[in-house]
């Protein structure tokens, strides 16, 4: 009998290496972070721009202000002559956030280049909100859509840990405190099946408020139907989901801009009026 020794080790031989002649094929490298990008807009009407540079001074210091703990401070754009419209669009630029909020009216928000000013489009609405996130995404957040069944959710071959999950979700939204730490639930360190995610997916609902951020490689927010409950997920720059979680809390922290972004946001609006004066 020839000793199995004797045979030739994996990774040897004819076809396990490459083709000297060919090219090599390379994984594909994330690429397209978002980062700030100030943009100078221009107007042939004197007065359009002065009327802009006006409201984006008191935005400046409306950032200042909720920075410091002030409520959040909205600004009718509608109030603008169109090309004051035309130059506050052109200053204001798109950033890393968007929203979609459910309801009536359904609104669709943009965050500007600046972090903390919000723009808030709708039948009948147009205007811009300073504020770490819009209040319409805080109270319409757990509106049902579709609505939370918990445990009637139908329960079918291949569900193992959702359930338990479920209840902790339901203990941790009943106990929660406004302004109190949140409670994150990670599925992707947790052992589940597909099963498991359809059926929490049905037993916690959707809500009213989807959240997209994109900047190295996006994350998307969807609240549920359950209170203080979301679902967040990040992808990397290639789309492929690398974390998958389920927060506790009035709002998850990604969505949100922080003090120290809306004081950098009244820098950079007052920089950009300078730099057209």
């Amino acid at each position: 009998m020839v000793s199995p020794f004797t045979l030739p080790p994996a990774g040897f031989g004819p076809g396990s290496q490459p083709d000297p002649d060919g090219e090599l094929q390379y994984m594909a490298m994330p690429s397209g972070m978002r980062t700030y990008a100030p943009h100078i807009p221009e107007a042939e009407d004197q007065q359009a721009m002065a009327d802009a540079l006006a409201m984006l001074a008191e935005m400046a210091a409306a950032c200042e202000l909720v920075a410091q703990g002030a409520a959040p401070v909205s600004f009718d754009l509608a109030s603008l002559s169109p090309g004051a419209r035309k130059v506050m669009a052109d200053a204001l630029g798109q950033g890393e956030v968007s929203m979609k909020i459910r309801g009536l009216p359904a609104v669709m928000v943009q965050e500007s280049v600046f972090a903390g000013v919000w723009m808030c489009l709708a039948a009948g609405m147009d205007l811009v909100e300073v504020a770490p996130v819009p209040a319409l995404a805080l109270t319409r957040a757990h509106m049902p859509h579709r609505p939370a069944i918990g445990s009637l959710a139908r329960k079918g071959p291949g569900l193992a840990n959702a359930p338990a999950i479920l209840t902790e979700l339901v203990e941790k939204s009943r106990s929660h405190k406004a302004g109190a730490m949140a409670h994150v639930i990670n599925l992707s360190l947790l052992p589940h099946t597909p099963e498991d995610l359809d059926w929490l997916a049905e037993a916690t609902g959707e809500g009213a408020v989807t959240v997209l951020s994109r900047g190295y490689g996006n994350c998307r927010v969807t609240a549920t139907a359950m209170p203080s409950v979301w679902k967040v997920q990040f992808f990397n720059s290639m789309d492929t989901l690398i974390l998958d979680t389920f927060e506790v809390t009035g709002m998850p922290e990604v969505a949100l801009a922080a003090d120290e972004d809306l004081r950098d946001s009244a820098l950079r609006i007052r920089d950009v009026i300078e730099a057209i004066r």
